[in-house]
């Protein structure tokens, strides 16, 4: 397909609007300079139904910069297929899959790959699962947003009353070590970071907040554990069913010899694509420039799996 008009999706209802408005202008600017010409289209609360109207003329391809829910959870995955409007990164059961995180784990568990304990609870049972320290998550939503990390039990206000996210959350056990990611490009696993987030954790602040943490190249990793942590991130994408761009993350017990102390999290589908994001980093240590990266993901649009 040859693609010469890309619409550019942005915004968005979920609790990453921000980030997915700076992800889809970033991307817009580079498409731009690559020779493409450019739709951006920002998607406000409530105006999800209506895109079809702000599609106009029909563009060659959809290049989505929406995050979180009905960003990355194939819903708007979805509409693009009734549309028939090629899109960029995963299809509606790949995107539904990676963004149930209990779903994407246990299918990764039953494949091999070694991931946190963990289970999904009542909120107000939370407590109960495990001893401190773990980590307590909502079951679908993405860029490490509502994540808490219990060191010892909260004497303050119960989680219930201030939890945002449903009622159930996902309580896994805390797996202490070092923050790694991997991003996966057109079934190539093509470079790996760890992450030293300034805050106590690598959240929500840490990932999108300009200095807030600090990334280390692979050549500052041990490369056996470099490339384990590829070959699970691979997997994980094929198991899936993704395609495009995803990244994976993981967390690694460096007390534990070889690769038995890597875990992983999660495999994100929709990865940002603004100036302090981790794929657009990992191309560039790869010899893929932005504008090179993000043409490279939009001629893989297409509809379907």
């Amino acid at each position: 397909m040859l693609v010469k008009h890309v619409a550019v999706l942005m915004g968005g209802q979920s609790a990453e609007r921000e980030v997915s408005l700076a992800s889809g202008k970033a991307c817009a600017s580079a498409l731009r300079s690559a020779g493409y010409k450019v739709t951006e289209i920002e998607i406000n609360e409530g105006q999800l139904t209506q895109l079809i109207n702000k599609i106009t003329p029909k563009p060659d391809a959809v290049f989505n910069s929406l995050h979180g829910r009905y960003g990355e959870d194939g819903c708007i995955q979805g509409l693009l297929e009734l549309l028939q409007l090629p899109y960029t990164h995963s299809g509606v059961l790949a995107s539904a899959l990676a963004m149930d995180k209990p779903t994407a784990l246990a299918m990764f568990k039953a494949n091999g790959i070694q991931v946190p304990e963990g289970r999904v609870v009542p909120i107000q049972e939370v407590h109960k699962v495990f001893e401190a320290p773990y980590v307590i998550k909502p079951v679908q939503e993405g860029s490490s947003v509502g994540v808490i990390i219990v060191h010892e039990q909260d004497s303050r206000t119960p989680l219930e009353e201030r939890w945002g996210f449903g009622g159930e959350a996902l309580v896994e056990k805390f797996v202490p070590g070092r923050e790694l990611t991997v991003a996966v490009m057109d079934n190539e696993a093509i470079g790996a970071l760890e992450i030293i987030p300034k805050t106590h954790f690598y959240d929500y602040d840490a990932k999108y907040v300009q200095g807030a943490s600090h990334h280390i190249s692979i050549d500052e990793i041990s490369l056996s554990i470099v490339g384990a942590a590829k070959k699970i991130a691979l997997h994980a994408h094929q198991i899936l069913g993704c395609r495009g761009v995803t990244r994976s993350d993981f967390r690694w017990d460096d007390s534990k010899p070889n690769a038995e102390g890597l875990y992983l999290l999660e495999i994100n589908t929709q990865p940002g694509m603004t100036e302090t994001s981790l794929v657009p980093e990992i191309a560039k240590n790869a010899g893929i420039d932005f504008p090179s990266l993000v043409t490279r993901i939009v001629e893989g649009a297409r509809c379907g799996p």
